[in-house]
């Protein structure tokens, strides 16, 4: 098997190969290096341009995620359907149809928060294509009810932020981004802000909870994408003197007169801003969640990522004892904007496996009556057969999928479409479909019925994004009836089965061939 994909060549950074396919296959390289070469491969383009090719191109405008080819993933795992009975719903033919399947669920320890979908869109920050399609993401969210959580770095990023003494005090494009979630919502779903390392530093969560009437907030870790902290591109001199001044890691010294002649040269035209990685003990754990209800939230969350088993296993404990309400754990593979590329594909633990490390540990806790949180698994699902995987695999712990490079794809994708729409050039793809918003986008017409004049000052992005989550909605109703499964609490780890000995060995789940043995030997006798 070749586990990596992409090697020294990928649309990730723009690169490819001189002679094609024909490479080595462990270095990627082109199986003759020819003196005389431009460089057309990652090794020859970084002797260009040195660490810029550490990232996905372009930056800030794309999303993106690993290529590696794991041993396993959800595709090694199929669901399971039956022909008898139902469950959560009479056994009746006229009554057991898919739409009668039900996808509410909840997250929240004491306080329970109900989720229309067991959808949360995991955090979209401070990057460029986050900022620029947030109102479509949000809006979206919230008219379907689901859980949507604002990134890290938002306020220090924001330039017209406020901030006395160290702590921020005022922020409007914070306060934008909540704004654009709270226009919309219906009742059902969350708006959550998270925090790293600088947020925390600037009171970023406190001033949410008490001046802009949010009440959830997010503790960060990490994420699946990488094991640093978050990344930007700078493109002036004075944004990156900003944003070292607002503690910040800013790279090169932005404050250094030989850097300002050299980027004034022309010799560079971007500054990198990036994070601090947090250090995690238990005590100040528990410490900043009691700082973070004293200050009025009434669901503090925690979000962490593909670290090894024993942070794993950290996340879980901590979790337990601070009865938190909910525990996102964003496993390797998934999507991002702003990482390494290479970072994306060689670390940490892979979706399938950390949620198999995922589920033993919950399962320990909950064989001592220990608090077990509700658990949101992320990393890499995008369609309806990956919902209903993730949620059997994790079964009875997993409450929610976390997703986001998905919805900000149908975010974007809506956005383009319905503006090229209502400009009048409706992009060729799409004639056939028609001239109009209704007519194009095919739960327009229900979406406008739901929420009648105010359907007009939707941002249409929107709209991209309650179609997508429809999608999603009803292909999980039809796998749950198929499954005679009509509520998400009935799904169980024996919903799915592997389809390999080594799939069944890592997460648990039962060998097809072994499935339903001793049933089995019943009916036959």
């Amino acid at each position: 098997m070749t586990f990596s994909k992409g090697i020294n060549s990928t649309a990730a950074t723009l690169t490819k190969l001189r002679t094609g396919n024909d490479k080595c296959e462990f270095s990627g390289m082109c199986v003759t290096c020819l003196d005389g070469c431009v460089g057309l491969c990652e090794v020859g383009k970084s002797s260009i341009r040195a660490k810029e090719m550490l990232y996905p191109q372009p930056f800030g405008k794309i999303t993106t995620a690993s290529q590696k080819d794991y041993p396993v993933d959800y595709s090694h795992f199929n669901i399971m359907g039956t022909a008898v009975g139902a469950v959560g719903i009479e056994a009746d033919s006229d009554k057991a149809i898919f739409p009668a399947v039900s996808l509410e669920a909840e997250v929240g320890a004491a306080n329970k928060i109900k989720l229309n979908l067991p959808i949360v869109v995991a955090a979209m920050g401070s990057t460029n294509v986050a900022a620029d399609n947030w109102e479509h993401l949000a809006a979206g969210a919230a008219i379907c009810g689901v859980g949507i959580v604002i990134g890290e770095n938002v306020c220090a990023m924001d330039p017209n932020a406020e901030i006395k003494n160290g702590r921020v005090v005022h922020s409007p494009n914070l306060a934008r981004r909540i704004k654009d979630f709270q226009r919309w919502y219906n009742g059902k779903g969350f708006i959550a802000v998270q925090a790293n390392v600088e947020d925390t530093m600037l009171g970023v969560q406190e001033y949410a909870l008490e001046k802009l009437g949010v009440d959830a907030v997010e503790i960060k870790w990490g994420q699946g994408a990488k094991d640093i902290g978050g990344e930007v591109k700078l493109n002036t001199l004075e944004r990156a003197l900003q944003l070292k001044s607002r503690g910040y890691i800013v790279l090169p010294d932005p404050e250094d007169p030989k850097v300002q002649e050299a980027y004034r040269m022309g010799a560079f035209k971007e500054f990198e801003r990036h994070s601090r990685v947090g250090m995690v003990n238990q005590e100040s754990f528990n410490a900043r969640v009691e700082e973070l209800r004293k200050a009025g939230a009434k669901y503090v969350m925690l979000k962490t990522g593909a670290y090894r088993p024993a942070d794993l296993a950290r996340a879980v404990k901590f979790a337990s004892d601070a009865r938190i309400d909910l525990l996102t754990v964003d496993g390797a593979g998934g999507g991002t904007g702003m990482s390494p590329w290479r970072m994306m594909n060689e670390w940490g633990v892979p979706t399938v496996y950390i949620q198999a490390l995922l589920v033993r540990y919950l399962d320990r806790l909950a064989a001592k009556g220990a608090f077990v949180p509700p658990v949101a698994i992320a990393g890499g699902f995008t369609l309806e057969d990956h919902l209903f995987k993730g949620l059997a695999m994790g079964a009875p712990h997993i409450k929610a999928i976390g997703m986001a490079r998905s919805p900000l794809t149908a975010a974007m994708v809506g956005k383009t479409v319905g503006e090229a729409i209502k400009n009048g050039k409706v992009p060729p793809e799409h004639k056939k479909y028609g001239e109009s918003i209704e007519q194009v986008f095919i739960a327009a017409a229900e979406l406008k019925d739901k929420l009648g004049s105010d359907f007009e000052k939707l941002p249409v992005g929107a709209i991209g994004v309650y179609s997508y989550f429809e999608r999603l909605a009803q292909g999980l109703r039809q796998f749950m009836c198929g499954a005679r499964k009509f509520a998400l609490q009935y799904i169980t780890r024996n919903d799915i089965a592997a389809l390999t000995r080594e799939a069944a060995e890592i997460s648990g789940i039962r060998y097809i061939m072994d499935i339903d043995s001793e049933e089995v030997d019943q009916i036959l006798g």
